[in-house]
């Protein structure tokens, strides 16, 4: 029978080999290795969308969640090259007094460099800074504007990124990271400039990857 010693020495050394365990390295990844990743992600333009007409018509644009991809090349075990791509999305656009004025798609490209915080770990957390490019497609005038030729301009702009891999096993891993998007791009009605719409939204994916 143990002594009262004697159990907590044992107690000790089980937690010792457990947290040993939990401290092994987790499958990192490594230099040279393509991680695709695969989820949904939901853009949410920010609450001040811009304004045409000389200000007198606040612009409102809804939220849209659309399958997603990513693409990640690892130059080293911490320094990453990333692609978004997505479905294209579809956002309804009002007009304060208006009501619905029209709608647009987007395809949003961004390209990202990210630091992987620690390589070694279950849980792999990265920051990354990038630049995206947004382009408006079959925008249409609707409401108030029927009849209208309405236009977006295609947007430029940078991105930041936060995000964690979470590790299954040596290939596969769960994902989950938000971004904030500098996406403004200008108004034109029947070929005038009106007015900026300024989307700027956060964009959050979750997904599931698979390292190559």
């Amino acid at each position: 029978m143990f002594s009262l010693n004697g159990r907590i020495r044992a107690t000790a050394i089980a937690g010792l080999i457990a947290a040993g365990t939990l401290a092994a390295p987790a499958h990192a990844h490594e230099a040279g290795d393509v991680l695709l990743k695969v989820g949904v992600t939901q853009v949410r333009p920010s609450s001040n969308n811009g304004s045409v007409l000389d200000g007198s018509v606040k612009l409102d644009v809804n939220n849209n969640v659309r399958p997603s991809f990513t693409l990640t090349y690892m130059a080293t075990r911490n320094i990453g090259i990333e692609l978004l791509g997505a479905w294209p999305f579809q956002h309804d656009i009002r007009g304060s007094g208006l009501g619905k004025i029209g709608s647009t798609k987007h395809l949003p490209p961004t390209l990202s460099l990210q630091w992987h915080i620690l390589p070694d770990s279950m849980i792999q957390p990265y920051i990354g800074v990038g630049i995206n490019y947004t382009h408006f497609f079959d925008t249409k005038a609707e409401g108030a504007l029927s009849g209208s030729d309405l236009k977006l301009k295609d947007s430029w702009g940078v991105a930041a990124q936060l995000g964690a891999d979470i590790k299954i096993n040596d290939r596969w891993f769960m994902n989950a990271d938000i971004r904030y998007i500098d996406i403004s791009s200008k108004v034109k009605l029947d070929g005038q400039h009106i007015g900026t719409a300024r989307i700027n939204p956060w964009v959050a994916t979750l997904g599931v990857g698979y390292r190559f």
